[in-house]
């Protein structure tokens, strides 16, 4: 934007040029004072600027600034659109967006799901100020800001062992398996689980084929390996 003053002279709007270098924030949150606390601090960031925020991704997504955006904060937990919803809609339309979750949900379904859409950052809303100015930064940067009890889950996820489906134990199974653990005999599963000791030899037969072991004591350690048993249960 020009100004002209009186003398005749033109000078450039300084905030306009200043404003396109600053990184562009669009919030979705629909708890409106959280909403408000975080626009206040991001905008009060000197490289920061937030174009709008929105209580829903369907009026975000009617907004014409919304479309500028550089770096969008979602929330999963929306009225109407999921965020989850609302992140694949955006990757598909707008792919050069960062997108950061901030939600509640620290479960593990909302945070890969939340990733496989194509979110960039995962944080919980309880972070500070701080955090979040440097998360959207970092996003912005090409990062990958991740609260880290987050971040824990997705490594450990990464790091548990991967099992082929041929390998993975049914219901039935899994249930001897957990009888297994117990102590006790065959004949003793049978009566607990309804079946004939025939019948609890021939699963287990296929408990030792799919854990590729050949005794109780190794099926049973390699369940608690594998997560499959509780100790403390047994």
């Amino acid at each position: 934007m020009l100004f002209t003053y009186t003398d005749g002279y033109t000078a450039i709007d300084e905030a306009a040029i200043r404003s396109k270098s600053l990184i562009k924030v669009v919030i979705i949150e629909d708890n409106k004072y959280m909403r408000e606390g975080w626009e206040t601090f991001i905008d009060y960031d000197p490289g920061l600027c937030v174009l709008g925020s929105y209580g829903s991704c369907e009026e975000a997504f009617a907004s014409s600034e919304f479309k500028k955006a550089e770096v969008v904060i979602m929330d999963i937990g929306l009225p109407g659109m999921s965020g989850i919803e609302g992140v694949q809609l955006v990757r598909k339309q707008f792919p050069a967006m960062h997108i950061i979750m901030a939600t509640v949900f620290d479960d593990d379904e909302n945070v890969f799901n939340a990733i496989k859409a194509g979110a960039v950052g995962y944080l919980m809303k309880k972070v500070t100020p701080d955090e979040m100015v440097a998360a959207v930064k970092d996003a912005f940067s090409g990062g990958s800001p991740i609260t880290p009890n987050i971040a824990r889950k997705i490594l450990k996820t990464l790091h548990a062992p991967t099992i082929r489906e041929e390998e993975q134990l049914s219901e039935r199974e899994l249930q001897i398996l957990k009888e297994l653990a117990t102590g006790k005999s065959y004949a003793a599963i049978g009566k607990t689980i309804f079946l004939s000791v025939d019948g609890v030899r021939h699963h287990i037969r296929n408990i030792y084929q799919k854990l590729e072991v050949h005794s109780r004591t190794e099926a049973v350690s390699k369940g608690i390996a594998r997560k499959l048993i509780d100790p403390e249960d047994s």
